[in-house]
């Protein structure tokens, strides 16, 4: 089971006993926090898509410890004018460690399950027009073989004048 779930502005693919580091939260360590913006769900096999969260699911974690990332190095230079700025930047971070996830919400398949029932309907109302269509077909081609006709005889008229 796995769930797609909004922590700190950020969406993150989450299942039971997963370590995952997101953006500082406010709580201290030690404290367990729930999260109620579950925009997907799937419980072996069985997807639940939200619109946009799904209501009464969330995702029950536990704060493992504050820590700051990686330092990130932004420098800047332009050449040939004496510009040179160097900065740096640590994130601040929280490991988090999931402890489970709650599907409480109303259930709803995935969208392609959805989406097969309509197709064969679709299907059958694109085949009727084809079969009415062939008549209409053979009318259209009697038509142009009517108008070729004099077409051909009035290209024979024109030679026979030229001819005389």
């Amino acid at each position: 089971m796995y769930a797609i779930v909004e922590i700190a502005g950020q969406q993150f693919k989450v299942s039971k006993d997963l370590k995952v580091y997101v953006h500082r939260l406010a709580e201290q360590e030690g404290d367990k926090v729930s999260f109620d913006k579950v925009l997907m769900l799937d419980d072996n096999g069985t997807v639940t898509i939200g619109a946009p969260a799904i209501d009464g699911a969330s995702v029950e974690a536990k704060i493992l410890k504050h820590l700051k990332g990686d330092k990130v190095i932004v420098f800047k230079k332009k050449r040939r004018k004496g510009y040179k700025v160097k900065n740096g930047h640590r994130q601040s971070l929280t490991q988090i460690v999931i402890e489970g996830i709650q599907s409480s919400g109303a259930t709803k398949k995935a969208a392609p399950k959805k989406e097969a029932a309509p197709k064969k309907a679709a299907t059958e109302e694109v085949e009727a027009p084809k079969k009415k269509a062939a008549p209409k077909k053979a009318a259209a081609k009697a038509a142009t073989d009517e108008v070729e006709a004099p077409k051909k005889k009035a290209v024979k008229a024109k030679k026979e004048d030229t001819q005389e």
